[in-house]
């Protein structure tokens, strides 16, 4: 077995880099902010625990020895390296672009028709969005952020909330008679169903809650794609639990309607997620403030509804 032996302060390696850069105990002091004589000590307390002599001292100058030269080459390369790591978690290596990758669903029904706001506003900022369901790990990726509907849990990355999802109950304003009782109506339209993850829990407690009141519905539609799932719903073929933040907007337009008073508080909320170094880019803080005022829109759009509607009922999941 191979024994190890101790390395000498990192203090004094530092005062040797400098020194043996500049051949100046007096340079090496400035670069350092010490004395000449700190440096001359840290210097001396290295020499002695290798016990080998590192620099020729005359008056005017020092000269490095042999075995000063040979420590020198490798004391910088390690210095370098040192500095290329904390480099790499401290600095952005592509301040002037900005990768992106988002929810497919969020993407294309929300965050597209935005980013020009963005653009105009950080016309100095290359964007570039890669709609994707899959988180990446963000190794051997010039990925800067993910935007992520989940539960804010995701090993080796930092998750920070984006905004909270609740879901409704939503089809086509033509598809119910507001002049007729609305329970019984349901029955004869057919249910969508969205086989995502993050609606899939409901079925079960939606189901247990119509039974309540002899409403047994059928699903002829499964869905894996949300967007598509609105498209269904705007054209009339079936009624669905829709994530609100999707769908606000068709609601407020009168496109889409909730005819039962009743949400769910999804299990699933956004997110945005990177390495933690990555929030800490100018361009990714600069982006996170943007969003963070534009999904505001989305939760003054929630609270205006319940407002609106104080009928709302929540079933728990």
């Amino acid at each position: 077995m191979s024994s190890s032996r101790a390395l000498p302060p990192l203090k004094s390696l530092q005062a040797f880099r400098y020194a043996a850069q500049s051949l100046s105990f007096k340079k090496a002091a400035e670069s350092l902010f010490v004395t000449q004589a700190a440096v001359s000590q840290q210097i001396k307390t290295l020499e002695q625990a290798l016990s080998v002599e590192l620099f020729e001292r005359h008056t005017r100058q020092v000269v490095l020895t042999s075995e000063g030269q040979y420590l020198f080459e490798y004391v910088e390369k390690a210095f370098a390296l040192l500095e290329e790591g904390v480099k790499g978690i401290t600095e952005d290596p592509n301040p002037s672009t900005l990768v992106i990758s988002s929810v497919p669903s969020f993407s294309s029904r929300w965050l597209v028709s935005r980013l020009g706001g963005f653009q105009t506003q950080e016309p100095e900022i290359n964007l570039r969005l890669s709609p994707s369901i899959e988180l990446s790990t963000f190794v051997d990726s010039d990925l800067d952020l993910c935007i992520r509907l989940g539960r804010g849990e995701y090993a080796g990355l930092k998750s920070q909330l984006l905004f909270r999802e609740h879901l409704v109950l939503v089809c086509h304003p033509s598809m119910i008679d507001a002049q007729q009782p609305i329970r019984e109506q349901l029955v004869s339209i057919p249910m969508i169903t969205d086989t995502g993850p993050d609606v899939a829990h409901v079925w079960p407690v939606l189901q247990r809650f119509l039974d309540l009141y002899d409403m047994p519905m059928k699903s002829h539609l499964h869905v894996a794609d949300s967007t598509s799932l609105v498209e269904a719903l705007l054209s009339r073929q079936g009624i669905a639990m829709m994530r609100y933040g999707l769908v606000y907007e068709q609601i407020e337009k009168g496109q889409l309607i909730c005819p039962l008073p009743i949400y769910m508080k999804s299990q699933y909320d956004f997110y945005l997620v990177a390495p933690a170094p990555h929030f800490k880019y100018q361009k990714v803080m600069t982006f996170k403030r943007w969003l963070e005022d534009e999904v505001k829109v989305i939760d003054s759009s929630w609270l205006a509804y319940l407002e609106r509607h104080p009928d709302m009922e929540e079933v728990r999941l």
